[in-house]
């Protein structure tokens, strides 16, 4: 069996290629820790430096038959190297999507709590119209809802403007004491 330790770098990158086990073992034997000091300088992790050790070690060995290799030294270097910086980069965007997706969940818990307000509020208002008196209730709707004028609903529903100034004027005061000053300024408001 031959001595591994005394081969060079180049003799046990063709050695690799042709997919010689103990050539594998002698590279990994001869890298393995200044690979890992290497890392755990760049990551401060040991666990993490360990991982990105094994990864270069294992696409070293699963692509042996491809590589294109000058410098084993400077080739395994480069690869701890761009494993770190792929891990860097995915863990930049995945806590951006994070920030993102929290983000939204939270803007969306406002959105939707705020339209289910709103349309509770919104069926509220409706039922409270719908108590009115008929004729007051008619003529507010008249007004609010289809924007008719004093002088249109007159005409309409063959009464005086008086009479329909006098409609509006009582149903505003019905919903707002049964509604509360809140909600009676939002229909006064918004129902224009």
């Amino acid at each position: 069996m031959p001595d591994y330790n005394a081969y060079s770098d180049i003799e046990l990158t063709d050695l690799l290629k042709a997919g010689k086990h103990d050539a594998y073992a002698e590279i990994y034997n001869r890298y393995i820790f200044v690979l890992l000091n290497h890392a755990h300088h760049k990551l401060r992790d040991r666990e993490e430096a360990k991982d990105v050790v094994h990864e270069v070690f294992a696409m070293l060995w699963s692509k042996r038959k491809d590589l294109q290799i000058n410098n084993l030294s400077a080739y395994l270097y480069t690869s701890v190297r761009n494993i770190i910086l792929n891990q860097f980069v995915h863990k930049t965007v995945q806590d951006k999507y994070l920030v993102s997706i929290t983000q939204f969940a939270k803007q969306g818990t406002l959105i939707t709590d705020h339209l289910v307000r709103e349309h509770q509020l919104s069926e509220l208002i409706e039922k409270e119209i719908a108590a009115l008196p008929p004729k007051m209730r008619r003529v507010f709707e008249l007004n609010r809802k289809k924007h008719l004028s004093h002088r249109e609903i007159s005409s309409v529903l063959d009464i005086s403007e008086q009479t329909v100034s006098k409609h509006i004027t009582n149903a505003l005061r019905i919903l707002r004491t049964k509604l509360g000053v809140y909600i009676y300024l939002i229909l006064l408001f918004h129902h224009r």
